[in-house]
């Protein structure tokens, strides 16, 4: 009964011990009565000389733990063609602390400081939304950390941490932008993901599709021996998969349910129809066409190539699994293999031949073939589109970015990372 009266978080120390029966009925008064003698003498006793005795045992007393508030780091960006860069820079960053708030850049905010965007705000924040490191997200965040906005970081979002990666970022006047959180000992840093960038892939696109002519979503796209492709400079690792991962398998009686597709330039378009596809089962799994795959169906190369698509889809909060390479067809050993309840498609997807053979004619024939209604009908091409329509402006933004890119690179150090 006296043990109910005792608000302690757990049993151990002196509870798991052989002095445990000593604190029950008529021992634990005796004993109570005991320490006070000693330590205290407030019964006329010999006092504090002998009160050591009992300090070891007492100390295993446990204490109740004050409940500490979870540590909330904030790390802005553009987060413009969001890639796996942005998403490995936000897993590092969520792991410096318990709950991660993103600030997304203004579209006014970028003009200003590098250019047009190439995504509309409501876009960059479903892209940001939907990754499964982010806790919060703050809209229309500055591009500099003034002493104002540092404040209200503190202050309204109880930030504890400012967050960047090892790359400058400077303001159009050369100041650092996080000198203010740096001056303050807020600032953290994380390691840059190498080999890729928004500036990059505007590069990749701009070399891919030479004409304006060539990004048409109904007249097709110029034949792959009149473009150009950028090789990527991303070194794929086992170990990057592996953080990017859930690591888990579908439990006993999951509904499992099949989604596929190229996920190129991994857009806004993509998390709203792997939401919908989720909400429709226990277990999502994602397909992801090779890149020979897609150059054969579509007459055109992807501009990430499949190690890059990959971890664009597994970043996203709504996907458990994906198949890298997966067939075009799905066929009958795969539904066995993974289990599979549902096969879903968009009714928006990327050009293909007409005339080829269905590659979901099978789950069509078992019954377990669904169409989900796309919510939006933004494409990998329409995004490059604007690009294209808009290329003297990102090719002076490219020229910019890629000047400081280069500086980086050659300046670069190691830094201890994950």
């Amino acid at each position: 009964m006296m043990m109910g009266l005792l608000a302690f978080e757990n049993n151990q120390g002196l509870w798991n011990g052989g002095y445990y029966s000593q604190f029950f009925g008529i021992g634990g008064v005796m004993v109570t009565v005991a320490i006070l003698w000693l330590s205290t003498g407030y019964f006329g006793g010999i006092g504090a000389p002998f009160a050591p005795y009992f300090w070891p045992y007492l100390g295993q007393l446990p204490k109740k733990k004050e409940r500490q508030r979870p540590v909330r780091v904030y790390m802005d960006g553009c987060f413009d063609l969001m890639h796996y860069g942005h998403a490995n820079a936000l897993r590092q960053a969520k792991l410096l602390g318990d709950q991660l708030v993103v600030g997304v850049v203004s579209d006014e905010e970028i003009v200003a400081n590098k250019g047009p965007p190439v995504l509309s705000m409501e876009e960059r924040l479903t892209l940001v939304s939907g990754l499964k490191w982010v806790d919060e997200v703050i809209p229309n965040a500055p591009y500099e950390i003034t002493e104002e906005f540092m404040n209200t970081l503190f202050s309204k979002y109880n930030i504890d941490y400012i967050i960047h990666g090892d790359d400058p970022c400077l303001l159009p006047d050369g100041t650092d932008a996080y000198a203010l959180a740096k001056k303050a000992g807020r600032y953290k840093q994380i390691r840059r993901t190498e080999g890729v960038s928004s500036t990059d892939i505007v590069g990749r696109i701009l070399q891919t599709f030479k004409h304006k002519e060539g990004v048409n979503e109904n007249a097709g796209v110029e034949s792959c021996d009149q473009m150009k492709t950028q090789l990527s400079n991303f070194l794929p690792t086992s170990r990057r998969i592996m953080q990017f991962s859930n690591g888990q398998a579908p439990s006993p009686g999951a509904r499992v349910v099949y989604i596929d597709g190229a996920f190129d330039l991994f857009h806004a378009g993509h998390v709203e129809i792997l939401r919908s596809a989720r909400q429709l089962g226990d277990f999502l799994l994602v397909g992801v066409h090779d890149d020979q795959s897609i150059r054969e169906k579509r007459g055109y190369p992807p501009i990430m190539h499949l190690h890059e698509r990959t971890l664009g889809v597994l970043a996203c909060r709504y996907v458990d699994e994906v198949i890298i390479g997966a067939p075009w067809e799905v066929s009958r050993d795969m539904i066995t293999t993974f289990n599979i309840s549902l096969v879903v498609h968009g009714t928006v997807t990327e050009g293909g031949s007409a005339s080829e053979v269905d590659p979901y004619a099978l789950p069509k024939n078992m019954g377990i073939f669904q169409v989900v209604t796309s919510p939006k009908t933004i494409t990998s091409v329409s995004v490059a589109t604007r690009i294209i329509d808009n290329h003297e402006a990102y090719k002076k933004r490219n020229l910019k970015k890629k000047a400081s890119e280069d500086k980086y690179y050659t300046q670069k150090k190691f830094v201890y990372g994950d």
